[in-house]
C-alpha cells in the first residue's frame, strides 16, 4: 500500500472504489473492516483535498482574474 503523497487522483480513487467494493461484499472479518475503512476515510479526505487545489490553480487561471466558481 503506498503513502497518500505517492499517488495520484487517479489511483487515490481507484484504490478507494476498490475498498468500496470489498466493504460492500460484507466478507470481511471485522478488524479488516475497521483498516480498510480508516484507508477509505485517508483517501477520500485526498481526493478531496486534490480536487479543492485543482479548483483553486482553475480559479486563478480565469481570464478576468476573478474567482469564479466551477
Amino acid at each position: 500500500m503506498k503513502a497518500l503523497d505517492e499517488l495520484n487522483f487517479e489511483q487515490a480513487y481507484a484504490e478507494l472504489e476498490t475498498i468500496i467494493t470489498q466493504m460492500d461484499s460484507g466478507q470481511l472479518p471485522l478488524e479488516d473492516s475497521v483498516t480498510l475503512f480508516e484507508r477509505g476515510r485517508a483517501l477520500a479526505a485526498y481526493c478531496q483535498r486534490l480536487l479543492d487545489d485543482a479548483e483553486l490553480r482553475v480559479s486563478k487561471l480565469m481570464d478576468d482574474g476573478e474567482i469564479a466558481p466551477l
